[in-house]
């Protein structure tokens, strides 16, 4: 029983049987990141999401592959907050963040758990300053400077100047 198997099995669809190996593995090996990484997105996959908690966080404990550590820190986060983790949630996306500034999949859950947290105008701002700078439609690029403007403070009007 190795790794490449259980990836072999998940690729073809086999995930509770990928979910089993890679319990083994994750039990024979649990100084391994990459199968701790595996254990929990397969967990994730099926649905496991409390269960999978445990093995991100064992990924998250040694050196990871920057692209699977940045994959931990997302599905950890997204985990916890669909978990009704919020504060966990949070704390995992703003450290992942400050190791990958440019996670753009990371801010996106970053906004949720801030709404989840009571915080819509922060979740707001996030969600405006994420699509200014992402967003590749042409109409929305054209008001990408009011859009960032904005993003600043959702909240503040001017008054006008007609009575």
């Amino acid at each position: 029983m190795t790794l490449q198997e259980a990836r072999e099995l998940r690729t073809s669809g086999k995930h509770k049987e990928a979910r089993e190996l890679l319990l083994a593995l994750a039990h024979k090996h649990p100084d391994d990141v990459v199968v701790q990484y595996e254990t929990a997105c397969v967990h994730d996959f099926l649905g496991l999401e409390a269960e999978a908690v445990p093995f991100y966080k064992a990924a998250l404990g040694g050196e990871l592959p920057a692209p699977l550590r940045r994959g931990a820190y997302t599905g950890l986060g997204s985990t916890y907050r669909t978990l009704g983790r919020f504060s966990d949630a949070r704390d995992t996306l703003e450290q992942g963040l400050a190791e990958f500034p440019q996670a753009n999949e990371m801010r996106t859950f970053l906004a949720m758990a801030y709404y989840n947290l009571g915080e819509p105008k922060l979740a707001i701002e996030s969600l405006l300053q994420l699509l200014a700078a992402t967003t590749n439609d042409a109409d929305l690029k054209a008001y990408a400077r009011a859009i960032e403007f904005y993003a600043q403070d959702i909240d503040r009007v001017w008054p006008s100047g007609a009575a």
